[in-house]
C-alpha cells in the first residue's frame, strides 16, 4: 500500500526503531547480569529481562514489516496551502454531501483530506482530518465540485456530491495535524 506521511515520518520511524534497538542493548545486559546470579528455575529477574526481550523483538519485527509491506511518500502540508482546486487532492479541504441510498437520508461533513494516521478535529472550524486511505477518502479523490456520484462504501451504496473545495489555512494545519511519530505497535501480550 502506498502511504502519504509528512515530511519527517520516516526519520521518526527510524529513531523508533533505533530506541527498540537501544532498549534491547540494556535488556539483554540486564539478562546477562541475572544469569549471574545463580539458579535460573527461580530467579525472576532473568525471566523478566527474557520476557521484555521478547516484547522488544516483536515490536522491532512488527516496525520493520509495516515500513517493507508500504511505500512512504512524504508530503510537506505547507504545499497544501497553494494546491488548484479543480478536483479533491490530498491536502484539500472538502465540503460533501453523503446521501445513503437505502435510508434516503442526507449528511453534510467539512473534513481536510490528510496524510496516514491524522484523526482530529478543529473545534473551532469543525473540520475533521480523513486519512487518505479510508474508504470515504478514496472514493472522493480525483471528484470535480457539483457532480453526485454513486459509490460502494462499507456501510453500504451512497452518492457523494463535493460541495465545496479549497485550501486550508495555515492555522488550520496547525490545529489539525498531528506531531510526526511512529506509529503505534501493539506489545501482543
Amino acid at each position: 500500500m502506498t502511504i502519504y506521511v509528512r515530511r519527517g515520518f520516516l526519520r521518526a520511524l527510524t529513531d523508533e526503531f533505533e530506541a527498540l534497538k537501544v532498549k534491547r542493548k540494556a535488556l539483554v545486559a540486564d539478562k546477562i547480569e541475572a544469569h549471574s546470579q545463580g539458579d535460573l528455575r527461580e530467579n525472576f529477574g532473568f525471566k523478566a529481562a527474557k520476557d521484555a526481550i521478547r516484547a522488544v523483538d516483536r515490536k522491532m519485527d512488527d516496525l520493520d514489516r509495516f515500513y517493507r509491506r508500504n511505500t512512504f511518500i512524504e508530503v510537506d502540508p505547507a504545499a497544501w496551502l497553494t494546491k488548484p482546486t479543480d478536483f479533491v487532492q490530498l491536502g484539500h479541504v472538502i465540503k460533501i454531501e453523503k446521501q445513503d441510498v437505502g435510508a434516503k437520508q442526507k449528511h453534510r461533513f467539512t473534513f481536510l483530506v490528510a496524510t496516514y494516521g491524522e484523526t482530529a478535529t478543529d473545534e473551532q472550524t469543525g473540520i475533521e482530518c480523513l486519512p487518505q486511505s479510508s474508504p470515504l477518502a478514496v472514493a472522493l479523490l480525483g471528484l470535480a465540485v457539483g457532480k453526485p456520484t454513486p459509490v460502494q462504501l462499507p456501510a453500504g451504496p451512497a452518492i457523494l456530491t463535493v460541495l465545496a473545495i479549497r485550501n486550508p489555512t495555515p492555522a488550520e494545519l496547525e490545529r489539525l495535524l498531528a506531531p510526526i511519530k511512529a506509529p503505534e505497535i501493539e506489545d501482543g501480550e
